[in-house]
């Protein structure tokens, strides 16, 4: 398997961020941090860079990872990507000052098991989007200046857990929120310009000391053919000046 190497970037919130108070330094503030905090997704697209540079397209077709955000980004933190290889895949570490704040495990290959069973079956609206505007280009503006989505054509992986974010937002919260975790299984790649079909179940609800949390099992398909699957997990209601 090729060596995955370290790769570093600065941390950036992009424009569309701005509607969630979390990723403002006010609404930052406000929510106890020291500044605005940098979108999950982003710190996400960050993440795969080094895994997709070393594995190419066969990971973004039939790949798999887990994000789990530990601590926050802020914007302008300096971030570097630190890969270790595990058991069947690599973990990659985003690391700020020599603190992990996220840690995204992929796997070359998705498994077969499915998700894990969740005592709640709520289906919200499907959502259509097409992957133009905001989803296109998306890891580039974020900072990942990684050729191969622009060669072939195809949106960045970051643009599936974003589309979760978005089911998050139209459906499920009111003021700021967190993405706080995701399952993610590639089952092909898109187009850029193609038409994405959304359809999202929340399968789980609980509290805890940050806040209200919610879990959604997430279905993105293209032209009739999933794409990606994803367990997605956010703070939908934050306790005031709670650190999630």
């Amino acid at each position: 398997m090729v060596e995955i190497e370290t790769w570093s970037v600065r941390a950036r919130n992009l424009p569309e961020h701005a509607g969630n108070p979390i990723h403002t330094d006010e609404g930052g503030r406000a929510a106890g941090f020291d500044a605005a905090l940098v979108a999950g997704v982003t710190v996400y697209a960050y993440l795969t860079r080094p895994v997709v540079e070393a594995w190419g397209v066969g990971w973004l077709s039939r790949g798999a990872a887990e994000i789990e955000f530990t601590s926050p980004v802020l914007d302008d933190d300096p971030v570097d990507c630190v890969p270790e290889a595990v058991d069947g895949g690599v973990e990659v570490r985003a690391m700020v000052g020599g603190d992990s704040r996220a840690r995204l495990v992929a796997m070359p290959v998705a498994d077969d098991d499915g998700f894990s069973t969740r005592p709640l079956h709520e289906p919200l609206g499907q959502q259509v989007e097409a992957l133009v505007g905001e989803w296109e280009g998306y890891g580039l503006r974020a900072g990942d200046d990684l050729g191969l989505y622009a060669e072939a054509g195809i949106v960045h992986p970051a643009v599936w857990p974003a589309l979760a974010n978005s089911v998050v937002k139209r459906n499920l919260v009111e003021g700021p929120w967190v993405h706080t975790r995701s399952r993610i299984r590639h089952h092909g790649t898109a187009l850029v310009g193609a038409a994405a079909v959304v359809d999202a179940v929340v399968v789980d609800r609980f509290e805890t000391r940050s806040g209200s949390r919610a879990v959604l099992d997430i279905r993105i398909s293209v032209d009739g053919e999933l794409v990606a699957s994803l367990e997605h997990e956010a703070l939908v209601s934050l306790h005031p000046q709670r650190r999630p």
